[in-house]
């Protein structure tokens, strides 16, 4: 069971944001999606789930199109993070989370006790459980955006696909939401995830697409590609390595 991108083209009006992408996404791979702003990042997620159509190629999941499946069954195996909030949520966070398994055929109404079950521990794995009963309107931000991430983790796909996750987050829940994320992949989920943070995805991710805002892309195991070079020229801008644990921190460096 693979999700897959076969000869993807992505398109912006008067740009192409990446052309001809080959790449598969198999269980139990965690993967850091790197650009500049701009890049197609977004897009690509949307397209990797179903949301939008490329200019041309396809998205397979397990080698059928994905837009020929049907759509419960696509949701029921496939969750996307947006990276901006939906409108205010009236409910409380419990209720917020609880909405994470609609395609389930339980949720907000009506939920049955092991839905509810399942919705506070996510929310205690994003270390929100004292604020379960909390409105979700009244949270911070970064309240929010761990609030959202239960919701996926409620929703319990095979696929995760998160864009900029630690949005928000602070160092602590940065690195814990890293943790949880690499945790899920080597239970045998698939995680991609857009990031700005070259550090956490050599950290955590087995494999790494770089896209160039010239269409072109980079994609292998992490280790290979997250290096000085390939990361000067996605960025456009000199870096310097420090290096400490065995893990490269990529400072700009001033012109």
């Amino acid at each position: 069971m693979t999700l897959a991108a076969q000869g993807v083209m992505l398109t912006v009006p008067g740009r192409t944001l990446v052309e001809g992408l080959d790449v598969s996404l198999a269980p139990g791979q965690c993967w850091a999606l790197l650009g500049r702003n701009g890049a197609g990042k977004s897009s690509l997620l949307l397209a990797l789930a179903g949301l939008s159509r490329p200019a041309t190629g396809s998205v397979l999941l397990d080698d059928k199109p994905i837009v020929d499946h049907p759509r419960g069954a696509v949701a029921r195996r496939l969750g996307i993070l947006l990276q901006h909030d939906a409108e205010d949520f009236w409910g409380s966070v419990l209720d917020f989370v609880l909405l994470g398994r609609l395609p389930h055929g339980t949720g907000l109404f009506g939920a049955d006790p092991e839905g509810v079950a399942q919705a506070r521990s996510a929310i205690d794995a994003v270390d929100l459980i004292d604020h379960a009963d909390q409105p979700y309107r009244t949270l911070s931000g970064g309240e929010r955006q761990r609030a959202r991430i239960a919701q996926l983790l409620v929703q319990a796909p095979e696929y995760l696909l998160l864009d900029e996750p630690l949005s928000h987050l602070d160092l602590q829940h940065q690195l814990e939401l890293m943790q949880l994320l690499a945790g899920l992949s080597r239970a045998g989920h698939t995680v991609v995830m857009a990031l700005h943070e070259p550090l956490w995805a050599a950290r955590f991710c087995d494999a790494a697409l770089l896209m160039y805002d010239s269409g072109a892309y980079r994609h292998g195991a992490a280790h290979d590609v997250l290096n000085q070079e390939n990361l000067e020229a996605l960025y456009r801008c000199r870096l310097e390595a420090v290096f400490g644990s065995g893990y490269p921190l990529y400072f700009p460096v001033p012109s």
